[in-house]
C-alpha cells in the first residue's frame, strides 16, 4: 500500500483519503443509527399497544360488570359462557385494532375439563402467559413486559372484589425486525452508492487537483532554468492553487522587476563610473605632460585638481551607498539609544560647508528650543540625514537656502529638510524611494538612485519613517520621523520639568 502511495502521488493520497473518510462516515453513521433505531422502534410498538389496552380497559370492566350483574345466581358454567359472549365482539375490536393477542382472564384455574382456561382468548392455540397474569392479580397493578419477540401488557380488571379479571395484549415484534432490515438494505444500498459517488468525485477533483499543481510545477522550473523572461503561470480558480498560481505570478513580475532595475543599475553604475573615470585618467595624464615638460601652470592644474576631486566625491559616494545596500540587505543589527538631533543636525551640515560653497547654497540648521531627543542608532541617523543634505544641496538653485528643522512632533521627534528645488512630480513621489530609481526632474547633479531608499530602510529598521511631505511653495520637504527617548534623568523642552521636592523642616 505504501508503494502504491508513493507512485500515485498526491492524486492517490487524496483518493484515498477522501474514500476512507467517506467509509468511515457512513460506518460510524450505521453505528450511531441501526441499533437504537431497533430498540426505539420496540418501545413504541410497546408504547403503542399498552396506551390501547389501557383504553379499552375501563369498555372491558363495564361491560364485565354489567354480564355478572345479569347472571347473578346462574351456575357457574352458564356465567363463564355469557362473559365469553358478552366480550367477544369487544376483544376481536381490539384485536382488529392492535393486532394483538387479546386475552381476558379471571385467574380461577378450572375445574371442568370442558371450561376453557380463560373467560376469552382470540388466539387458544398460544400458552398464556401465566406468570404475568398471576402477578397483576396479586399486585393489582398493569405490567408489562418484551421477552422472546413479544411485548405483553396486562391490565388489571377490577370488577369486584370478589372476582378480578385481567386483561392481556400480547403481540409479536417481528415488524420491528422486518422495518430495521427494510432500513439497513437501504442505507447500504445508499451506502453503496455513496462510495461510488466519492471514488468518482475523488478521481475528478484528485485529477484535476494534480494537473493544475504539475503546471504551477512546470512553471517554476521553466522560471528556475530561464529566468524571470519565461511564461508566467496562469490559474484562474479561486482557491488555494489558483491562490498560489497568483503568488507565482507576482513572485515571477517583482524578479523582473528586480532584474530590470539591476539591469538598470549596472547600466547606471557603469556609466557613472565610467564618466569620472575618464575625468581623472585625462586630468592625470595632462597633469603628467605638463610636469614632464616642464610648463605646468599653477591656475589651471588647481582647475584640474579642482575636477578631480569633484569625480572622486561622485565615486566616494557611490561607493558608499553600495556599502549601505550591502549592510542593509545583510541585516547588520543597528543599536538603539538615545540620540540628539540638533547637535547631530549641526555636524552633518557642517560637512557640506564645502560642497555648499561651490554650488552657493547655504545650509542652516533651526535649532529647536532645547534638546531633541530621538531613540535610534546615531551613525545611522547621521546617514539619513546625511543623504537627504546631500540631495537638497545637489537640487537647489544658486543662492537658495537648504532648512534642516529638529523638534518634536507628539510622540515623535523628527528632522525635516527642505529645498527650494524643482520639487518632486507627483508620479515619482512613491518611485524616488525605490532602489536604483531617480526622480525625471533635470535639474541637479545625476545620483544613483540608492539615496532615498537606503534612508527609509535605515528609518524602518529604526521604528521610523522617512517620508515625502506635500509643500505649497517650490522645492522638496522630506521628513524623518523617529521615536522619542529620553536620556536618564532628562525632559523634553516643550514640557515642564517637575518641581523640586522642598525638604521639610
Amino acid at each position: 500500500m505504501r508503494r502504491l502511495l508513493r507512485r500515485s502521488g498526491l492524486r492517490g493520497r487524496l483518493l484515498v483519503a477522501l474514500v476512507a473518510t467517506s467509509a468511515l462516515t457512513l460506518a460510524v453513521a450505521a453505528a450511531a443509527l441501526l441499533p437504537p433505531l431497533q430498540s426505539r422502534l420496540r418501545e413504541q410498538r410497546a408504547d403503542d399497544l399498552e396506551a390501547a389496552t389501557i383504553a379499552d380497559a375501563i369498555g372491558f370492566e363495564t361491560e364485565l360488570r354489567r354480564i355478572l350483574a345479569r347472571n347473578r345466581g346462574r351456575p357457574a358454567r352458564e356465567v363463564s359462557t355469557a362473559l365469553t359472549v358478552g366480550i367477544q365482539d369487544r376483544a376481536l375490536d381490539l384485536r382488529q385494532r392492535t393486532g394483538a393477542r387479546v386475552v381476558v382472564d379471571d385467574g380461577v384455574p378450572p375445574t371442568d375439563p370442558e371450561r376453557p382456561p380463560s373467560v376469552y382468548d382470540t388466539d387458544v392455540a398460544a400458552s398464556l402467559p401465566i406468570r404475568q397474569i398471576l402477578r397483576t392479580l396479586n399486585d393489582q397493578t398493569d405490567q408489562r413486559t418484551i421477552a422472546d419477540g413479544n411485548v405483553t401488557v396486562s391490565v388489571y380488571l377490577a370488577v369486584s372484589q370478589r372476582q378480578p379479571f385481567v386483561l392481556v395484549t400480547q403481540k409479536p415484534l417481528t415488524d420491528v425486525a422486518a422495518a430495521v432490515d427494510q432500513v439497513r438494505t437501504a442505507f447500504l444500498a445508499a451506502a453503496g452508492i455513496g462510495l461510488i459517488v466519492a471514488v468518482v468525485l475523488a478521481i475528478a477533483l484528485a485529477t484535476t487537483l494534480s494537473r493544475r499543481l504539475a503546471r504551477l510545477s512546470a512553471a517554476a522550473v521553466r522560471v528556475a532554468a530561464e529566468g524571470p523572461d519565461a511564461p508566467t503561470p496562469r490559474d484562474d480558480g479561486r482557491d488555494e492553487v489558483g491562490d498560489l498560481a497568483r503568488t507565482l505570478a507576482t513572485m515571477q513580475q517583482e524578479l523582473r522587476r528586480q532584474e530590470a532595475a539591476r539591469r538598470a543599475f549596472v547600466s547606471t553604475a557603469s556609466h557613472e563610473l565610467r564618466t569620472p573615470l575618464t575625468s581623472l585618467q585625462g586630468t592625470l595624464e595632462l597633469l603628467e605632460e605638463d610636469l614632464r615638460d616642464g610648463r605646468l601652470d599653477i591656475g589651471d592644474a588647481q582647475r584640474q585638481v579642482a575636477g578631480a576631486q569633484i569625480e572622486l566625491r561622485r565615486l566616494s559616494r557611490l561607493a558608499t551607498e553600495l556599502l549601505d545596500l550591502s549592510r542593509l540587505d545583510a541585516a547588520v543589527p543597528l543599536r538603539s539609544e538615545p540620540v540628539e538631533l540638533g547637535e547631530l543636525c549641526r555636524a552633518v551640515a557642517a560637512e557640506f560647508s564645502l560642497q555648499a560653497r561651490e554650488r552657493d547654497v547655504e545650509v542652516q540648521v533651526e535649532p529647536p528650543p532645547g534638546p531633541c531627543w530621538a531613540a535610534g542608532d546615531p551613525g545611522a541617523v547621521a546617514r539619513v540625514v546625511r543623504i537627504l543634505i546631500d540631495n537638497a544641496v545637489r537640487h537647489s538653485p544658486p543662492e537658495a537656502v537648504v532648512r534642516v528643522v529638529p523638534a518634536y512632533h507628539g510622540a515623535h521627534a523628527t528632522v525635516e529638510v527642505c529645498d527650494r528645488g524643482p520639487g518632486v512630480p507627483e508620479e515619482d513621489r512613491e518611485r524616488i524611494f525605490e532602489r536604483f530609481q531617480r526622480g525625471s526632474t533635470p535639474s541637479g547633479t545625476g545620483g544613483f538612485g540608492l539615496g532615498l531608499a537606503i534612508g527609509r530602510e535605515l528609518a524602518a529598521r529604526m521604528n521610523g519613517t522617512l517620508e515625502l511631505l506635500p509643500d505649497p511653495g517650490p522645492g522638496a520637504r522630506f521628513v524623518l520621523s523617529l521615536p522619542i527617548e529620553l536620556p536618564a534623568g532628562s525632559h523634553r523642552a516643550d514640557e515642564p520639568a517637575e518641581p523640586a521636592v522642598q525638604p521639610q523642616a
